[in-house]
């Protein structure tokens, strides 16, 4: 399914809660879904906008300087949307 068909909210959320813990595990533990749903929900969001925002590897997660800003970002709207 399409990013755009999803919880646009809901995509910023779990890029934050993984962008903040720089784990997936950590991030979908407390979101309550699978570290590989979260995965592809990131991967739509990146698709979404272009850009890479995570850089992955076997043993870490790291920001990429737009994930850098893109959090900032989402960590300010859901503030004050949520």
């Amino acid at each position: 399914m399409p990013l755009q068909d999803l919880d646009r909210f809901g995509a910023m959320r779990a890029f934050a809660a993984v962008g903040q813990r720089l784990s997936f595990a950590a991030a979908a533990d407390e979101l309550g879904i699978s570290p590989s749903a979260l995965s592809r929900r990131i991967a739509q969001l990146e698709d979404l906008l272009g850009c890479r925002l995570l850089q992955r590897t076997t043993r870490r997660v790291t920001l990429t300087e737009a994930g850098a800003l893109y959090l900032d970002r989402c960590i300010d709207i859901l503030e004050h949307v949520l």
